[in-house]
């Protein structure tokens, strides 16, 4: 399968570990950077670059790497047709597919040692999605969300106030 993989400088160390292990599994692993550790970097770059290209390549799945797993999952989740999740451990990772179709995992590098990191990896690659009628329901809810934006919320009457007006 072919990895999309980013993360910043609070991810490098796990994303390091992460792609000897994803290339030792004989996937075809793309990583977008960084490619040095630069203790002043940005996650928005790494994550904008793994989301669109796993829009690019819908056969691909990408997992993002940043200090708490929140801000590259924030990004990410801006690229259209991508559904990212994080993944704190092999059940949210699991039900991330399962449920949610998710492609592109978000890691914590900064919480996660390696060997969990890897069987959470190894979880979200080797599931697929159930295409039970409710989830598959729910993702079409979320894509039109996504190609309309959300609708306002619809106006709320207002019960007529009972003060008193102030005589000016």
């Amino acid at each position: 399968m072919k990895i999309y993989i980013g993360a910043d400088h609070a991810g490098f160390k796990l994303k390091e570990e992460i792609v000897k292990y994803l290339k030792r599994l004989k996937h075809d692993v793309n990583d977008v950077g960084a490619l040095k550790l630069d203790k002043g970097d940005d996650y928005p770059q790494y994550a904008a670059r793994v989301g669109r290209s796993v829009r690019m390549d819908k056969k691909s799945r990408g997992i993002v790497i940043c200090g708490n797993a929140e801000g590259v999952c924030i990004v990410a989740n801006k690229i259209r047709d991508v559904r990212a999740a994080v993944g704190y451990n092999e059940f949210a990772a699991k039900t991330s597919r399962t449920d949610d179709n998710a492609n592109v995992l978000c890691l914590a590098g900064r919480v996660l040692k390696p060997a969990e990191a890897k069987k959470i990896v190894k979880q979200f690659l080797s599931t697929r999605f159930s295409k039970a009628k409710r989830h598959a329901r729910r993702l079409k809810q979320v894509k039109k969300i996504e190609k309309h934006a959300c609708p306002p919320l619809p106006k709320q009457k207002r019960k007529p106030s009972k003060r008193k007006a102030k005589k000016r």
